[in-house]
């Protein structure tokens, strides 16, 4: 019982390996074009071009400077369409004060008449040139802003720290926090460059890192639908919502009781429950072994098997001396019946699910049988020569199988009392079992009729017994999907859709399998434009901190600041405005 969820992993870690023609037969009759990918795969060199297209949206909508863009955006956690929406109903000015976002700047930031100035937080008169004033208007000196940000850093707050004045709830400007930390300590400069650049993925749902072990280093964005399963480029499939394994029908939470349940000794203790009694004096389990009612610890104390109550050794087969436990006791009665009951039902479940796992495992060892088989009958002098009904075959046969073994964990919650007891009542719940398992019967049979056909040694068979293999292969592709994409109907309308709190939401089906992510590709011009709006900011923003176009980028890559040169050679040596953000600049130049 021990140990169901941990094997199938590798197994379910890619079924696209070594397939080609997977699409069915039957979608030659209506040909739509092909939809992108709503997936992009996320890599370390690409993950400023992937911030910098959202930050150029905002500063072009809101004519703004890229740190109070920036500032909106990790508010809002990078929900641009979520940000435009409260632009329009509720304004700019509400926009920008609960982002902490200073709707007048200011920009008398010229030194003062005088040659000293009072710190507010240190009392002390500092020289001009070693204050800074924030946008918000206020003004404390280079040493107290330092400490500041030194202290919020440290505490984990680098992607909102707030200005130090009472009662101020603006954000201090990231290129300020930058100059003047770097000054004292590079490292924890480059500790909220890090910061700065990660918040993309920290903080937005609808970006994750992949959950690969060891980590492959990819991040994935998704466009539509956080509930969705993925494949990053690493090979890796996982459920984008709760990052494990692919586990479609099950609501994740449905997967994460069931994971856990396999993985303890719960059920373990069930059984013990239903089969032993605990000890009187050392509480350790017994089991009866014998029919007499008067049973023996290992410590050494006596008592009744039937009422638990410890006892003398003196005893008959109808009584045992001085003790008598003829009461009934129902409370006990119950929970023994019922804790019998779970454990049966459990094992209904979890047997048929280790089965079909263990079919899964067996049956991913059929590509290599599948390839010799092919290759057998391409060597013969047949008029047979499209074997591509065997890879789409052995691909629906994954994919089914799949959805089939997950089915049985969907069940067990969704028919028991753990997560749904008040939501249905017996009756109703009695109808929708039925309905679901009938359709869940019928999926079985017909997976096991594909597996059937797929295993038969039909490289060892006459042209004629392979043309009936064949229609009946493809035939049962076409039976599996729609058996399946029926299933997943009734489970997001019949079951899940008619629940009154809508807190279970599963991946939704797809004929082709998990979707494989794309590489981001971005252009480069808009990197490089984003880079020249930034540098239009007033050159008297800040006294005592360097002018901005003298400042590194804000992501803290070197790949942000290339000289124009080198951004010329990358689209030229790509022919178009398009790029990989996987090639480094070495390899660009080496190429040229």
């Amino acid at each position: 019982m021990e140990g169901c969820t941990g094997g199938e992993e590798d197994y379910y870690s890619s079924d696209r390996d070594s397939l080609d023609g997977l699409d069915n037969e039957e979608s030659d009759s209506q040909w739509v074009p092909p939809k992108g990918p709503s997936s992009k795969v996320i890599t370390k060199e690409s993950l400023l071009a992937a911030q910098r297209e959202d930050l150029r949206r905002v500063m072009e909508l809101l004519s703004l400077r890229e740190h109070h863009a920036r500032t909106l955006l990790i508010h809002y956690r990078w929900d641009v369409e979520k940000l435009f929406a409260i632009l329009v109903e509720k304004g700019k000015t509400c926009l920008f004060a609960q982002a902490g976002v200073p709707v007048v700047e200011h920009y008398d930031l010229d030194s003062p008449s005088s040659s000293t100035v009072m710190c507010n937080i240190c009392i002390e008169d500092v020289p001009s040139s070693d204050v800074t004033k924030m946008d918000c208007g206020h003004c404390f000196c280079n040493n107290c802003w330092t400490e500041h940000f030194i202290v919020k850093i440290n505490e984990g707050q680098s992607k909102r720290i707030r200005c130090m004045a009472h009662k101020c709830f603006a954000i201090c400007d990231e290129d300020i926090i930058r100059s003047l930390v770097s000054r004292r300590h590079p490292d924890l400069a480059e500790k909220f460059e890090r910061f700065l650049l990660e918040s993309y993925i920290e903080d937005n749902k609808m970006v994750k890192w992949c959950p690969s072990t060891p980590h492959c280093g990819n991040a994935i964005r998704v466009e539509d639908d956080e509930f969705c399963e993925v494949e990053c480029s690493c090979g890796l499939q996982f459920c984008f919502s709760c990052l494990s394994q692919a586990h479609s029908p099950c609501s994740c939470l449905m997967w994460e009781l069931w994971t856990k349940k396999c993985r303890d000794e719960s059920e373990t203790v069930n059984w013990i429950t239903v089969h032993t009694k605990p000890c009187p004096k050392c509480h350790k389990p017994v089991e009866k072994n014998g029919g007499c009612n008067l049973v023996s610890c290992i410590c050494g104390q006596a008592f009744c098997w039937l009422c638990g109550g410890a006892t003398g050794r003196d005893h008959t087969w109808s009584s045992i001396a001085g003790h008598s436990c003829g009461r009934y006791k129902e409370d006990k009665e119950k929970n023994s019946e019922r804790a019998k009951r779970d454990l049966y039902r459990y094992m209904h479940y979890h047997n048929r699910y280790k089965a079909h796992t263990d079919s899964f495992k067996q049956e991913s060892r059929l590509r290599e049988t599948i390839r010799e088989k092919v290759s057998n009958l391409e060597g013969k002098d047949s008029r047979l020569r499209d074997f591509s009904w065997v890879t789409n075959g052995l691909y629906r046969l994954f994919r089914s199988r799949r959805a089939l073994s997950y089915s049985y964990p969907f069940a067990f919650y969704m028919f028991g009392e753990d997560l749904f007891k008040d939501e249905m009542t017996e009756k109703e719940r009695e109808i929708k079992q039925h309905l679901f398992e009938d359709q869940q019967q019928q999926l079985e049979a017909n997976v096991e009729k594909l597996s059937k056909f797929i295993e038969e040694p039909f490289h060892q068979y006459g042209e004629d017994r392979v043309m009936e293999i064949r229609m009946q292969v493809i035939n049962l592709c076409v039976i599996t999907d729609n058996l399946c994409k029926k299933m997943y109907e009734c489970i997001e309308n019949d079951l899940l859709g008619s629940l009154q709190f809508g807190i279970h939401n599963i991946a939704p089906y797809h004929s082709k399998g998990i979707e494989k992510a794309a590489e981001l590709s971005v252009c480069w011009s808009t990197i490089t434009s984003s880079s020249n709006d930034k540098r239009r900011k007033p050159d008297d923003e800040t006294n005592g901190v360097e002018k901005e176009a003298d400042r590194p980028s804000a992501s803290g890559s070197s790949d942000a600041s290339l000289c124009p040169s080198l951004k010329r050679s990358k689209k030229e040596s790509f022919g178009g405005p398009l790029f990989d953000l996987n090639l480094l600049p070495a390899d660009v130049i080496d190429r040229n």
